[in-house]
């Protein structure tokens, strides 16, 4: 089976051939998804310029942290709810995308990243601060910006186009009969 077979497969389960062939529920999961990466998005920003130490350093980056997790772990199952959903009703197209591909192993990243970086900086007590910190925010920032990226550029995929020929060749030559050569046939199907 490839990929193509496995996301036709996923596509024709009932919830995801509904959300496909409605005219509402795919623009407003798209919307959805959309309003709950920009809402992620930002609270992800806050967070990673605070461990950077450029932005709200008068309060301290583990109250920071703390104060904005409810709203990135609500936004963040939204998000990912509505993607799946969207990816799922599409997937036979998704799946052989390469940018689909790469967005897929990106947030694969960001799972390492989280389990990696959670106890040893986002939820340390006291919160680590420093080279470590920096890290994790410096690599964080560059995970999502590629999954964004290659959220969007999913759109901008045009898979190849297998032409099916229309030349109709010279008959086979019999024992003894000169060949055609590459340009004959080429000047024959003119």
């Amino acid at each position: 089976m490839n990929l193509a077979e496995i996301g036709r497969a996923i596509q024709d389960i009932g919830i995801c051939t509904a959300v496909r062939e409605s005219t509402l529920a795919y623009p407003i999961l798209l919307s959805t998804h959309l309003a709950c990466i920009a809402l992620f998005g930002g609270l992800i920003l806050v967070t990673n310029l605070r461990l950077f130490g450029w932005l709200l350093t008068e309060i301290p980056a583990e109250e920071v942290i703390r104060g904005l997790r409810p709203w990135k772990q609500a936004g963040l199952i939204v998000m990912v709810t509505a993607g799946a959903l969207l990816g799922a009703s599409k997937a036979e197209e998704y799946l052989t995308n390469p940018f689909f591909q790469i967005k897929m192993l990106l947030l694969a990243g960001l799972v390492v990243h989280h389990l990696y970086f959670r106890k040893r900086v986002y939820r340390s007590s006291p919160l680590v601060e420093g080279p470590t910190a920096r890290a994790a925010a410096a690599l964080s920032l560059v995970l999502w910006v590629g999954v964004a990226s290659m959220g969007r550029w999913i759109a901008y995929y045009d898979p190849p186009k297998i032409e099916s020929s229309s030349v109709t060749l010279p008959p086979p030559t019999l024992a003894g009969q000169q060949t055609a050569t590459l340009s004959q046939v080429a000047t024959y199907a003119k």
